[in-house]
C-alpha cells in the first residue's frame, strides 16, 4: 500500500543529472525522466515513483525505503550497495537490471519479469518473488531466507552460493538451473531424499 505523499515532482527531466546525498520523503515522482541519472547516497523514504524512467541510471549507497514503483522502467539500471527494504514494484519493466550487494529484504517483486537480471551478494530476506520470471537471471550469493518463490520460473537461473534453505523445489520451475554441490544436497533433502556419504 502506497504511503500518502506530501509533495509532487511532475514531468521533470533529471536525465544525465548527478545527485549526491539528497533527501526526499513522501514525494510523488510522476512521469520523471531519470535516464542516465547518477545518484550517490541519496535517500528516498516512503516515496511513490509513477511512470518514472530509471533507464541506464546508476545508484550507489542510495536508500529507497518503503517506496512504491508503479509502471517504471529500470532497463539497464544499476544499484550498488543500495537499501530498498519494504519497497514494492508494480507493473515495472527491468531488462538487464544489475544489483550488486545491498539490502532488498521485504521487497515486493511478485510476478516481475526479471529475465537476464543480476543480483550478486544481495540480501533478499522475505522478498516476494512469487511468480517472478527469472530465466537466465543470476542470483549469486543472495540471501533468500524466507523469500517467497512460489510459482517462480528459475529456468537456467544461476543460483550458486545463494541460501536456498527455504526454497520448495516442487513449487518452482528449475529446469537447467545452476546450483553448487552444497545446494544440491539442500534441494535433494527438500525433495525428501535421504542424502548420505
Amino acid at each position: 500500500m502506497a504511503h500518502p505523499t506530501e509533495k509532487t515532482v511532475w514531468s521533470t527531466d533529471w536525465d544525465t543529472l548527478e545527485i549526491s546525498g539528497e533527501s526526499h520523503r513522501r514525494v510523488l515522482f510522476q512521469d520523471v525522466d531519470m535516464t542516465e541519472l547518477v545518484d550517490h547516497g541519496s535517500s528516498f523514504e516512503e516515496c511513490h515513483f509513477s511512470n518514472v524512467r530509471f533507464n541506464v541510471s546508476e545508484h550507489t549507497d542510495a536508500r529507497f525505503l518503503n517506496c512504491t514503483f508503479t509502471r517504471c522502467s529500470l532497463f539497464d539500471a544499476t544499484f550498488t550497495g543500495c537499501k530498498l527494504t519494504g519497497s514494492v514494484f508494480d507493473g515495472c519493466t527491468y531488462g538487464l537490471l544489475k544489483v550488486e550487494g545491498g539490502d532488498w529484504s521485504y521487497t515486493g517483486l511478485a510476478g516481475a519479469d526479471l529475465r537476464g537480471s543480476t543480483f550478486h551478494g544481495t540480501r533478499l530476506r522475505e522478498a516476494d518473488l512469487a511468480g517472478a520470471r527469472l530465466e537466465r537471471a543470476e542470483l549469486r550469493r543472495a540471501d533468500l531466507t524466507g523469500a517467497s518463490l512460489r510459482g517462480a520460473d528459475l529456468t537456467k537461473c544461476d543460483l550458486r552460493g545463494s541460501d536456498l534453505s527455504t526454497l520448495d523445489p516442487r513449487a518452482v520451475t528449475m529446469t537447467g538451473a545452476i546450483i553448487d554441490p552444497f545446494q544440491a544436497t539442500v534441494v535433494a533433502a527438500a525433495l525428501g531424499f535421504d542424502v548420505r556419504e
